[in-house]
């Protein structure tokens, strides 16, 4: 079956069929991929029966991938690899929603880009459905490109060049999350907070995007409050519905984001009734954005 791209929301978001990425895809097909990935930020790939090496093994065609920040936790999930993002432990019981794991994946609701507290940020995420709740649960998706150019060019000009100070540990207690007494030493000394470039430009397609996110604290050099102001601003303007959208679950999808230029937030669910079982892995980038 040959590839089929169907576009969702304008030039943001895609449907790809005609692939099986239980099977090694040969390289006009992955050519495909890459181009709908590409152009789209955000493909969908339904219906894919997929375990965690498969996964890995697809993902790595798109270059290395990072190792979960959380690997030295106890998981449900030995490779560090695959980032577990669920609401079950290694018991395969649901967590207690005052648990260290849930109180963490709280952080996961705010609009963020994922790695951007890490020098090197990550190039793509892909994370695929398991096990889903009957409702809710969705993820949705903002479409940074789009957000950059609908911006006066007055603030296009007064936000280029300007670099802001990325954490993981900050986004986490924006959240409830001490990070200050619970992240092991080793997760603290992995992760420092790090600049970023709060506009970033394909090497592909040549398009700018916004570059900010709720990992990022505040803007280097410009006083905290105003460039906090400044921060706040612009997520609530790329977080807009014209910008937005919502992807709901079926299990055996497989969704793939490009994290330069697209942010996107989970949506709660009845975490103490239902289980939801979702894998990520995450794809390295190449270098600093500043």
């Amino acid at each position: 079956m040959a590839v089929r791209v169907t576009p969702i929301h304008g030039d943001f978001v895609a449907r790809v069929t005609g692939v099986d990425l239980t099977r090694p895809l040969d390289d006009a097909t992955f050519a495909d991929v890459e181009a709908a990935f590409e152009t789209f930020g955000v493909v969908v790939f339904p219906d894919q029966d997929i375990g965690d090496d498969q996964q890995i093994a697809f993902s790595e065609r798109f270059g290395p991938l990072e190792p979960s920040v959380r690997r030295h936790r106890e998981r449900a999930v030995a490779n560090p690899l695959i980032s577990d993002i669920s609401n079950v432990g290694p018991d395969g019981g649901i967590l207690a929603a005052d648990s260290e794991a849930m109180s963490y994946n709280r952080g996961n609701q705010l609009w963020h880009s994922d790695s951007s507290f890490k020098r090197v940020p990550s190039k793509a995420s892909l994370l695929s459905a398991r096990e889903i709740p009957p409702a809710a649960g969705e993820t949705e998706f903002a479409d940074m490109r789009a957000a950059w150019e609908a911006l006066a060019p007055e603030m296009q000009a007064r936000i280029e060049g300007l670099v802001a100070e990325h954490s993981l540990a900050y986004s986490r207690a924006t959240m409830g999350y001490d990070a200050g007494s619970t992240f092991f030493d080793v997760e603290k000394q992995e992760v420092p907070p790090v600049p970023q470039a709060m506009v970033r430009t394909s090497p592909v397609t040549g398009r700018k995007s916004l570059y900010v996110g709720s990992h990022a604290s505040h803007i280097r050099g410009m006083d905290r409050e105003a460039g906090r102001a400044l921060l706040d601003t612009l997520l609530a303007h790329a977080a807009e519905d014209r910008f937005v959208h919502a992807h709901a679950w079926s299990v055996g999808d497989l969704v793939m984001w490009d994290n330069r230029c697209v942010n996107h937030r989970g949506r709660p669910w009845d975490a103490g009734k239902y289980r939801r079982i979702m894998r990520r892995t995450t794809v390295a980038g190449e270098a600093p954005t500043a």
